[in-house]
């Protein structure tokens, strides 16, 4: 939704359009990607990079987690989309916020990528507890996990970028992308 006052029209499957009033988006502070082009692009080759070798399902779940703990609203929008449209199901999306509370949703595989996670985003608690990351090596070869934290970190920087630069959410298509962050 671009709109630059507060009401919008939005047309719902079961019901005729009508106006609703939403509060403005807010713009973008920079255009980030053009104005550092060379950022953009590395991060978009460490993007690739990171993903590698694990599953796409898991590194979107991976990826909206952490957009969720950091607060950025545009990643959770970008890979709550592409998770959907690469099949995940809206239940698990829309429970990966509480997954803790909701662990019967997710294999262990997926609740120790969710712990490793919560435990590489929120460093402010502390080093990642010795615990937290042998479970993940319970689950994952040691090159999977080399990649798993990879993409934990890649995506945290991505996060960083998206509240910095104050990039709005809902604009995201994700035939656009398919399996980018862009």
């Amino acid at each position: 939704m671009t709109t630059t006052d507060a009401t919008s029209t939005r047309t719902s499957p079961s019901t005729s359009t009508s106006t609703i009033g939403y509060a403005p988006e807010r713009p973008a502070r920079l255009q980030w990607a053009q104005l550092a082009p060379d950022v953009y692009k590395a991060m978009i080759r460490l993007d690739t990079a990171a993903k590698q070798g694990l599953d796409h399902r898991l590194y979107e779940l991976v990826k909206i987690r952490a957009s969720q703990i950091n607060h950025c609203a545009f990643c959770v929008d970008m890979h709550s989309k592409d998770a959907i449209a690469a099949g995940e199901s809206v239940e698990r999306v829309v429970q990966l916020s509480a997954w803790d509370e909701s662990r019967h949703f997710y294999t262990e595989k997926e609740v120790a990528a969710l712990e490793l996670t919560e435990a590489v985003t929120v460093l402010t608690d502390g080093f990642v507890p010795d615990e937290v990351y042998e479970r993940a090596a319970k689950h994952f070869e040691e090159a999977e996990l080399a990649q798993l934290i990879s993409a934990i970190a890649v995506i945290n920087a991505w996060n960083r970028f998206g509240v910095s630069f104050r990039m709005a959410p809902g604009h995201h298509q994700p035939a656009q992308h398919a399996g980018g962050h862009k």
